[in-house]
């Protein structure tokens, strides 16, 4: 016990002092990078390895000038970048949110109880680590959707190797913009760093408040801008300029799908814009729940009984 506590007290002095973790982030990248992608990975150009498909990055300099919300080929690019980087995905969530990303999603979990008994869609379900926190609190039945296949076939196998209840989760890919679900299916439906990278986010917000039961909640965790000048600094800083260089190294990944990632939360709707849609969609009840700073918000919409 008095160990796991100075961990959670060290954790929160890096979440204090940001500026602290990025000597450390720099030289885990590189660890990391030893260990995961390995000297048997070929050392040409990044793009030119086994984790990028295309010639042509999904993400270049020129597509990421503008907003890349508004690009007619956004959807095409995203799962192209989540193709790419879908293998190196869980160790740099890990990383790069100082271990963090999970109780995120725990915490995530906790603002739409009850789970036990309910119906739970996660979207945009990645890896399945949202989707996994549900089936461990007692969900009836989870059902994790994505786009893109390569994230879900690193979800299946995690599923199962941890066999249970996680090891029950159905997986299948789709869009969050049509699912394939009857009205009225789910408890609850949760998408987590998934609605930016929705080519129509309105769309998706109306697709699942139909496939809601009366009572339903929404849950859609997303990354924020800290409003702060001092904390907005150091998170653009790191967001912007150390974390695109030590993810591309640890995934090998010449997509640009970590130089998208900050372009694509200073570009898209703010939690109040975000709230706005959950309440044009239908939902009732919309609260928003910052963590560490803002860098990160929880909403919670309801459906009503």
């Amino acid at each position: 016990m008095a160990q796991r506590q100075r961990v959670r007290r060290k954790d929160r002095g890096l979440c204090r002092y940001p500026l602290l973790a990025i000597p450390l982030i720099s030289r885990a990248a590189q660890a990391a990078y030893d260990e995961t992608v390995g000297s048997d990975r070929p050392t040409a150009d990044m793009g030119t390895g086994p984790a990028s498909d295309a010639a042509k990055p999904a993400w270049d300099g020129q597509a990421l000038q503008g907003d890349p919300h508004r690009r007619d080929d956004k959807a095409q690019r995203v799962q192209a970048m989540f193709t790419a980087i879908a293998h190196a995905y869980d160790i740099n969530n890990r990383l790069h949110s100082l271990g963090l990303d999970q109780s995120w999603r725990r915490r995530t979990v906790r603002l739409v109880e009850p789970i036990v008994g309910s119906r739970v869609l996660d979207v945009a379900c990645g890896t399945g680590d949202l989707t996994e926190a549900f089936a461990r609190a007692g969900a009836t039945e989870v059902t994790g959707l994505d786009y893109t296949a390569a994230m879900l076939d690193h979800a299946r196998v995690k599923a199962a190797k941890a066999g249970g209840a996680v090891g029950r989760i159905h997986y299948l890919q789709g869009d969050a913009q049509s699912l394939p679900f009857p009205d009225a299916s789910f408890d609850i439906v949760s998408i987590a760093f998934g609605i930016r990278n929705v080519a129509d986010p309105a769309k998706a917000i109306a697709e699942f408040r139909r496939v809601l039961a009366p009572g339903g909640r929404l849950a859609i965790l997303e990354f924020s801008r800290p409003k702060a000048g001092f904390v907005r600094f150091v998170s653009d800083l790191y967001t912007q300029r150390i974390m695109p260089w030590t993810a591309s190294l640890i995934a090998r990944d010449g997509s640009g799908a970590y130089h998208y990632l900050p372009k694509s939360v200073e570009t898209f709707l703010d939690p109040s814009a975000l709230s706005v849609q959950l309440c044009s969609a239908g939902f009732v009840h919309v609260t928003a729940h910052p963590m560490t700073m803002k860098t990160c918000t929880v909403l919670i919409g309801r459906v009503a009984s």
